[in-house]
């Protein structure tokens, strides 16, 4: 029997792989070369993007020393995820009306992640955003049903566990992107009718306040 090694020779890949001839590579469309603002509605499945999320935080899960790391993981991926959405977004807002604008403003600039971010990431909005009582550096985008929470099996181990941290590194990109720098994490906070309710925490850096309570 050859070992895995005869496999991977480069007589055999060669033998079974090659590139694709160049009328067959002209007759497929070249995914960088579509319209972005045609393909603003395509939609990928929900079971598809569970199942591709969940095989990401098992592959992370057992490259870290513990949830603080595995979360801090997760924000990074959606931090990467969050700069491209807000490219996306700002790049079909441009071509979409005749006078595109940049919010200068701290609420707008929330509404637009709880509305347009939310939309195009997950499907539809986010269920509420809210101002804290007690800090007037925070606010908090409310998640009722979490996509990527719903098929989401988390170990006894792991049982503190948000993978909504994903989630929190995508507002955290695009605040840093609008010019609004804050900390963002993700915490359960789970009600009888919505067990995997999720509040994305938005602490703001002092430069915020300062320069709001300027343009008031």
């Amino acid at each position: 029997m050859n070992s895995s090694l005869d496999h991977l020779s480069p007589t055999t890949s060669s033998a079974r792989f090659s590139l694709p001839s160049k009328s067959t590579s002209a007759s497929r469309p070249n995914i960088y070369e579509r319209n972005l603002n045609k393909s603003r509605l395509s939609e990928v499945s929900a079971p598809s993007f569970s199942f591709l999320f969940s095989e990401i935080v098992q592959y992370t899960q057992k490259r870290v020393s513990g949830i603080n790391d595995l979360e801090r993981r997760l924000n990074t991926l959606g931090y990467r995820v969050g700069s491209r959405v807000l490219e996306i977004t700002a790049y079909r807002a441009e071509f979409s009306s005749k006078a595109p604008k940049r919010e200068i403003r701290l609420l707008p600039a929330l509404m637009a992640i709880h509305t347009q971010v939310w939309r195009a990431v997950y499907g539809k909005p986010a269920d509420a955003i809210e101002k804290s009582v007690e800090n007037v550096d925070e606010y908090m985008i409310i998640d009722n049903d979490p996509l990527i929470e719903r098929h989401i099996s988390v170990p006894r181990d792991f049982a503190g566990l948000s993978c909504s941290s994903f989630s929190a590194g995508i507002v955290e990109a695009v605040l840093d992107g609008l010019g609004f720098p804050a900390r963002v994490t993700a915490h359960h906070t789970p009600t009888s009718t919505y067990p995997t309710r999720t509040t994305i925490l938005i602490k703001l850096e002092k430069s915020v306040l300062d320069r709001e309570d300027i343009l008031k």
